[in-house]
């Protein structure tokens, strides 16, 4: 006989469902109703409406949406102002508005995921890289069928 979800049958079954569809902690959640952490994700698991769960990652959408919106129009007031300050030839205003709009456009590409800033180390350009090559091809020597496989995999990673 299969056990009643403590959830489903929860007089505040729909506040419960809508703190675990925006991401509040279990244990807050549980806490606030007197349930067990393991009941709730139980119900998030196998009883969670998929419709609830899609109208908020559809409301994230849309707050998403809605910042690059909110971007856009103030790269278009930044672009607006830099044009009238071209045209009344103020030189200072222009690189005020010139820096702005580049900030604007480096945020909006990293909002998009087209601009990655994070460092990337290249092992290949490092000196104790090419001394452990050097290394590796001395030790292989003997064995030249080895040395050439190596040699090639070696080439393809530079």
């Amino acid at each position: 006989m299969t056990r009643t979800c403590t959830i489903c049958a929860h007089a505040q079954r729909h506040a419960i469902e809508k703190l675990i569809v925006g991401g509040t902690p279990n244990r807050r959640i549980a806490a606030q109703f007197n349930v067990a952490e393991t009941s709730l994700r139980r119900h998030a698991a196998m009883h969670l409406p998929v419709s609830l769960v899609q109208a908020q990652e559809a409301t994230e959408t849309a707050q998403a949406l809605d910042v690059l919106q909110q971007l856009r129009f103030i790269n278009g007031a930044a672009l607006s102002v830099l044009r009238d300050a071209r045209t009344a030839g103020e030189g200072e205003l222009v690189l005020k508005a010139i820096d702005r709009v580049m900030k604007q456009v480096e945020l909006q590409a990293k909002l998009l995921g087209d601009l990655d800033d994070r460092p990337q180390v290249n092992i290949v350009l490092s000196p104790e890289w090419a001394q452990l090559r050097g290394r590796i091809v001395r030790a292989l020597a003997p064995y030249p069928e080895v040395a050439v496989a190596l040699g090639e995999v070696l080439g393809d990673v530079g």
